[in-house]
């Protein structure tokens, strides 16, 4: 009805013109064009790139509102390499126009995953271990263990792990591969326990 209705008074709605008759004026509420407006405003613009999954590392306009990133283009200030070649800009692809979409989606992961089987290995092997790497070993050397947490690949199942688990399980693995073969499990052990480099900051990661 109400489509009806405004077909009838289509044509008393113009109540002015502009630009010599180019434009008219009319009574319809445009309340509707500020969603359009909103999706495009912003309190300020900074400098920044893509890091993640990227060697580019383009340089990107980032239209910030209210702490959020709206929307993003690309820079157009790179300085000339010398007079007989093109312009570098715009550099930047499809994927960085759209990577706040990336910031804000519900399938981004904020906390640590682990697969849920060799997260129960491992939680059991630290009751049993109190040494990060005699654990882990105790996991990669056994066949049976190792089988059960590897079969699962590709099926899902993962959960939900503390920071401090997760740094701990990557620090112990690479502390097991890169021990030297002429150790033996008992003595990296104990040198692990002399020494945590593993659980270090790089620069305090000195044992002497």
């Amino acid at each position: 009805m109400s489509r009806f209705l405004d077909r009838l008074t289509y044509f008393r709605k113009q109540v002015g013109h502009f630009s010599d008759g180019h434009g008219v004026v009319t009574t319809e509420d445009r309340a509707w064009e500020d969603a359009y407006r909103n999706r495009w405003a912003h309190d300020r613009i900074v400098r920044s790139t893509h890091g993640a999954n990227c060697t580019g590392s383009c340089s990107w306009k980032i239209y910030v509102k209210g702490g959020i990133v709206t929307w993003e283009t690309q820079q157009t200030d790179y300085p000339r390499t010398r007079p007989d070649l093109p312009n570098h800009e715009p550099r930047g692809c499809a994927r960085g126009a759209s990577y706040s979409w990336y910031i804000y989606s519900a399938n981004r992961v904020k906390y640590p995953m682990v697969r849920g089987r060799l997260m129960r290995l491992w939680r059991a092997a630290k009751q049993t271990h109190r040494d990060p790497v005699a654990a882990w070993q105790s996991i990669v050397e056994d066949k049976a263990k190792t089988k059960e947490y590897k079969t699962a690949r590709g099926m899902g199942g993962f959960v939900r792990a503390s920071w401090d688990e997760v740094n701990e399980i990557i620090a112990a693995a690479n502390a097991y591969t890169l021990k030297p073969s002429a150790l033996t499990a008992s003595s990296a052990s104990r040198r692990s326990r002399r020494c945590p480099w593993y659980l270090m900051r790089p620069a305090a990661a000195i044992c002497r």
